[in-house]
C-alpha cells in the first residue's frame, strides 16, 4: 500500500494557537490534517521561513501527540514577499524539479488551506501543469454546532476533470462551440481542415503569437481571420479593432503611409499627418493578405513593430507605440522566397511559429454540399428570398461539384459566386436542373476555355454530353485547329508532327479525316462552323 505524503506550507496565522491547554481549542489546518480519522499522513513536507522555525517545531510536536507514525520535514524556504507571484511560482517551481518523487511507493497531496491567496494559486498551476504530480487538499474548520469538535474536515481535489463528468462535458460543449464559430456553424466533414480548426481554437485560446495562414486566394484566409479576432474579443484577449489589408494593393510610398502612416510634408501630397494601420490596430488584431507583396523595406519595418511594438512613422524621427497581435496570409511559398531574397528570412522566423495551411474548395470535395447549404442559407439573409435546389438539379450539381472536373480556381469565393447566380435566376424559389447545367457550362468555360467546352457542345449538340472530359477535351484541341488552318493537310501536320516523325507516317490529312469520321464530322462542315452529324 502506498504511503501518503502532504506539501503544505505553515500557516503562520492560522497554525498559530497560543500556549498551554489554548493550543488544544481551536482549529489549526496543519494540525487538522493529521488528526482525521480515514486519512493517514506518513510524511509532511513543511514549508516555512526561518522566522517562523519555533512555531514549525511546536507543530511537530503537536503532530507527534495526535498521529505519531507521521513524520515531519522541515524545508526551509526564503520568501521575501510572499505576495509576490513570480517570487513565489519561482520557488515552488524549483522545489517540485528537484524533489525526489517516488510514485511506485507514495501519493502525494498539497495542502492549500494555509500560504497566501498567491501560493494557492501557484500550488494550483505547477500540479495542473502535472510539475507536481499530485492531488490538492483543502482542510475545513468545523461547523459551528460542532465546535467541541476542532479537528474539522478535508476534501481531495483532482485536477483530472475526466473523473468530473458534468464539468469535463461542458468543457467539452464550449470547445465544440468555439470550433464551430471558427467554421461559421458550417459542419465541415474534412478531417484534415477540421483538425487545422481545432489547433487554431487552441492557438486563439493561448497565445499570442503571429499567425501565418497559407492557401490559395478564395479559400477563407481573411474569413478565417476575422472569426479569429471575434473568437479572442469574446474571451476578452483584445479590446481594439480588426484592421485588414491587402499588401497586394500597396505600392512605394504609399505602402509605408498606409502601414506605419506619416508626418506633415514626409512625401509630395503629404498635407497632413496619418496614423497608419498599425496604429488603428492598436489593442486589436491586425490582418496582412498577401504579405509575400510587400517590399523588403516595409518587412523590416513591419518586423520591428511585432518585436517592440513601436516604429518611425514614414519622414518622422520619433517613434509611436502599438500594441497589436498580427495574422499575415499569403498564397506564395514563402520558403521559396526566402530562398530567392523576395522576403526577409528573420521576418519569416518570426511569423512562422503557427502556420496553417488552408486547403482549397477542389482538396475539400466532402465539404462542398454543408457549404452549399451555407450559401444558400446567406442568399436568404442577404436578399430576403429562400432559394432550394429541385432534387434532380441538385444532384447535377453536386456531382459536377465534386468531380475532377471541377477545378474551383477560385475557391470558397467562386462556390458563393456561383450559388448566387443560380439563385438570382431562379423561377419561384427553385433552381431547376435547366438553371444547373447553364451554370456548369459558365464554370466550364471560366475554367478552360471556350474551346474545350461550347465548340464540342456547337459542333455536336446534345451528343457532347455523352463523350468523356479527356474526349471532349482533344477533340476541342482538333476542332480549333481546323477553323485555323487553311487546309485539311495543313491541320494534320499542326496535330501530328511529333506522332509523324516517330511512326513515318506521311498522310496527315487522312489520319485527321479518320479521327473526325468517329464522331460523324467532316472537314467541310467544320469550315462552315455547321455540325457534320
Amino acid at each position: 500500500m502506498k504511503k501518503t505524503v502532504v506539501i503544505g506550507f505553515l500557516g503562520t496565522q492560522l497554525d498559530y494557537a497560543g500556549k498551554g491547554a489554548a493550543r488544544w481549542e481551536r482549529w489549526r489546518p496543519t494540525l487538522s490534517l493529521c488528526q482525521q480519522e480515514d486519512l493517514i499522513v506518513h510524511r509532511l513536507e513543511l514549508l516555512h521561513d526561518v522566522r517562523s522555525k519555533s512555531l514549525a517545531d511546536r507543530i511537530e510536536g503537536d503532530i507527534a501527540a495526535v498521529s505519531p507514525d507521521t513524520v515531519v520535514r522541515h524545508v526551509d524556504v526564503s520568501l521575501r514577499d510572499p505576495w509576490d507571484f513570480e517570487e513565489v511560482y519561482t520557488l515552488l517551481h524549483d522545489f517540485a524539479r528537484s524533489y525526489p518523487f517516488d510514485l511506485e511507493n507514495e501519493d502525494y497531496l498539497i495542502h492549500i488551506t494555509t500560504g497566501t491567496h498567491v501560493a494557492q494559486i501557484c500550488w494550483f498551476l505547477l500540479a495542473e501543469a502535472h510539475y507536481l504530480p499530485a492531488r490538492l487538499v483543502q482542510t475545513s474548520p468545523p461547523r459551528k454546532k460542532e465546535a467541541a469538535d476542532v479537528v474539522g474536515s478535508y476534501t481531495l481535489i483532482d485536477l483530472d476533470l475526466s473523473r468530473y463528468n458534468k464539468i469535463a462535458q461542458r468543457f467539452q460543449r464550449e470547445q465544440a462551440e468555439k470550433v464551430s464559430f471558427l467554421k461559421s456553424g458550417i459542419a465541415t466533414r474534412n478531417a484534415g481542415f477540421n483538425r487545422m480548426i481545432d489547433e487554431i481554437e487552441h492557438v486563439a485560446g493561448r497565445s499570442k503569437a503571429p499567425m501565418l495562414m497559407v492557401g490559395p486566394t478564395g479559400a477563407g484566409k481573411s474569413f478565417l481571420a476575422r472569426r479569429v479576432y471575434e473568437l479572442k474579443r469574446q474571451r476578452q484577449h483584445l479590446a481594439g479593432r480588426f484592421v485588414e489589408v491587402n499588401c497586394a494593393t500597396l505600392r512605394g510610398d504609399s505602402a509605408m503611409s498606409t502601414l506605419f502612416g506619416h508626418v506633415k510634408g514626409a512625401f509630395t501630397g503629404a498635407q497632413s499627418e496619418r496614423p497608419g494601420l498599425l496604429r488603428a490596430a492598436d489593442g486589436g488584431l491586425l490582418f496582412l493578405d498577401e504579405i509575400g507583396e510587400l517590399g523588403l523595406d516595409e518587412q523590416a519595418m513591419l518586423l520591428k513593430a511585432i518585436e517592440e511594438k513601436h516604429f518611425f512613422p514614414f519622414g518622422g524621427d520619433r517613434e509611436v507605440e502599438s500594441d497589436f497581435q498580427l495574422i499575415a496570409g499569403t498564397h506564395r511559398d514563402l520558403r521559396q522566397w526566402v530562398a530567392e531574397g523576395r522576403f526577409r528570412e528573420d521576418l519569416y522566423a518570426r511569423i512562422n511559429l503557427w502556420t496553417f495551411d488552408l486547403p482549397g474548395l477542389a482538396q475539400r470535395p466532402e465539404d462542398i454540399e454543408p457549404n452549399l447549404e451555407f450559401e444558400l442559407e446567406r442568399f436568404a439573409q442577404e436578399n430576403g428570398q429562400l432559394v432550394r435546389f429541385n432534387v434532380e438539379a441538385r444532384q447535377r450539381y453536386l456531382a459536377f461539384a465534386s468531380s475532377a472536373e471541377a477545378l474551383w480556381r477560385g475557391n470558397f469565393r467562386e462556390l458563393g459566386a456561383s450559388v448566387t447566380r443560380m439563385a438570382t435566376l431562379a423561377e419561384s424559389g427553385r433552381i431547376t436542373e435547366k438553371l444547373v447545367g447553364a451554370e456548369i457550362e459558365r464554370l466550364r468555360w471560366g475554367w478552360v476555355g471556350k474551346p474545350k467546352t461550347d465548340i464540342v457542345s456547337e459542333v455536336l449538340g446534345e451528343q457532347a454530353e455523352a463523350l468523356d472530359l479527356f474526349d471532349r477535351c482533344q477533340l476541342a484541341i482538333v476542332i480549333d485547329t481546323c477553323r485555323t488552318s487553311e487546309s485539311l493537310s495543313e491541320a494534320g501536320r499542326r496535330l501530328f508532327a511529333v506522332s509523324r516523325q516517330e511512326k513515318k507516317v506521311a498522310n496527315d490529312a487522312d489520319r485527321l479525316r479518320k479521327y473526325l469520321a468517329r464522331f460523324g464530322l467532316e472537314w467541310a462542315s467544320l469550315q462552315k462552323g455547321n455540325s457534320g452529324v
